[in-house]
């Protein structure tokens, strides 16, 4: 089909509210044809209600949404079946063979297997061998590989996928990702959330959300080239007393932990290497490690969130 704007999916000025939970707070976004766009946050941040409503599965409390120039309240049915869609638990029939569960969903969407295999070829060789066992008894990699199939299976505009990596294992994740580029290439427009802070850097563009707001839209690179400051990386033998002692020290703005190491940033730029271990030294700290490192997208998230509370 055509779409007459130079977008595939506009979002403009998106609320959602539970009750009296605020969960999207007025999300403005949108996402040009053939993009990977990456939603990336914490658990809360609104991610799935946003999906959700660019799904048709639920109505905003406020705001403009299409996808594919169809509004995603009056062309709710057009929007259906111009989308795939991957929900963040596995939806499959649990009690249906992988075979079963992908010619159903042709079916729905008035198509066959075979008419769109080419589409779904790399990833339903891998489960094919198993295509007569139940998906309740797929693994993790396997369960998500097969929800990837029937999401494509009628060859969608637009595909939307929500946290389809969350718990599953670090092999699995990789190939997933690997999956969405081939699509992309393709030029299927792409929608994918995550709580994944690496996964970010394989997106086109992302979106930061935290608490139902976005906190900054662009490309990796640009997110962390705005960083802007110098980030250090420090540990010592006593990690728990160093992030109070860092935090203790008024030149010392930000300290996140990351791993075995703590990234701060300085109220300062006079501060050097040698007067730090200085100081943690007169504090008993031992083993001490400093380096000056780049920014990552974490470290930008964790930033804006900083900023912004």
């Amino acid at each position: 089909m055509q779409n007459q704007s130079n977008y595939i999916v506009e979002v403009t000025d998106l609320k959602k509210s539970y009750e009296k939970v605020d969960a999207v707070k007025g999300v403005s976004f949108s996402v040009s044809k053939g993009e990977l766009f990456g939603l990336i946050g914490p658990d809360g941040a609104g991610k799935t209600s946003i999906f959700r409503i660019l799904t048709t599965l639920m109505f905003p409390t406020d705001g403009q949404v299409s996808v594919l120039d169809f509004d995603v309240i009056k062309d709710y049915k057009k929007i259906r079946s111009n989308i795939g869609y991957m929900p963040q638990r596995f939806s499959l029939y649990q009690d249906l063979s992988v075979e079963e569960n992908l010619a159903f969903f042709a079916r729905i969407f008035g198509t066959t297997i075979e008419e769109n295999y080419d589409l779904i070829k790399d990833i339903y060789v891998q489960i094919e061998p198993f295509k007569d066992r139940l998906a309740g008894k797929l693994s993790g990699g396997m369960k998500q590989k097969l929800a990837l199939c029937c999401a494509l299976i009628h060859s969608p505009d637009v595909l939307i996928l929500d946290e389809p990596t969350t718990g599953v294992d670090a092999v699995s994740r990789k190939e997933f990702w690997e999956m969405l580029i081939r699509l992309k290439d393709k030029g299927i427009t792409i929608l994918v959330s995550t709580p994944y802070m690496d996964e970010a850097n394989l997106c086109d563009r992302v979106a930061l959300i935290q608490n139902g707001e976005i906190m900054s839209i662009d490309t990796p690179e640009k997110v962390i080239e705005n960083f802007g400051r110098k980030l250090w990386a420090v540990k010592s033998d006593k990690i728990y007393q160093l992030i109070k002692d860092l935090k203790s020290l008024e030149f010392v703005d930000t300290v996140f932990p990351f791993g075995e190491f703590l990234h701060i940033t300085l109220k300062t730029e006079d501060l050097n290497q040698d007067e730090l271990i200085s100081i943690l030294t007169e504090n008993n700290h031992k083993g001490i490690q400093i380096q000056v490192i780049e920014a990552n997208i974490e470290d930008c998230f964790m930033q804006l969130m900083s900023t912004s509370e």
